[in-house]
């Protein structure tokens, strides 16, 4: 499922109770980090899956890195410019994924680290 769907899901269940952005952004996380160490195991026999894989979570990075850019954004400087540098980081890791140069396993890691901070665990450091 692509980022786009995940997020009409995540905003048109009129059931659902009203969410956070932030939970929002956490479960969009949940789901791709998912999404990569499934894709990896099976890289071998479902390629095309990884590339998806990637693809969402650099799509979910690049909207991530859009809004800390603004200059509106609320989050302190410093917390915006690590994350802007996330965003980069996975998007030339994810091609050397895809080029059979890295494994995914230090996408999944920040992916979780950013996860911990959306839900406020001490320690956790984005």
């Amino acid at each position: 499922m692509s980022t786009l769907n995940f997020a009409r899901t995540a905003y048109a269940r009129p059931e659902a109770p009203a969410r956070t952005p932030r939970s929002i952004e956490y479960d969009l996380l949940a789901r791709i980090t998912q999404a990569l160490g499934n894709a990896w195991q099976d890289r071998k026999q479902n390629f095309p899956a990884l590339a998806a894989a990637i693809s969402d979570n650099t799509r979910l990075w690049s909207t991530l890195a859009a809004d800390v850019a603004d200059p509106g954004n609320a989050l302190p400087r410093p917390l915006r410019a690590q994350l802007f540098y996330l965003y980069q980081f996975s998007e030339q890791h994810g091609r050397k994924v895809l080029a059979g140069e890295a494994s995914v396993e230090v996408l999944v890691d920040i992916n979780t680290a950013v996860m911990r901070g959306l839900r406020g665990d001490q320690g956790a450091s984005a």
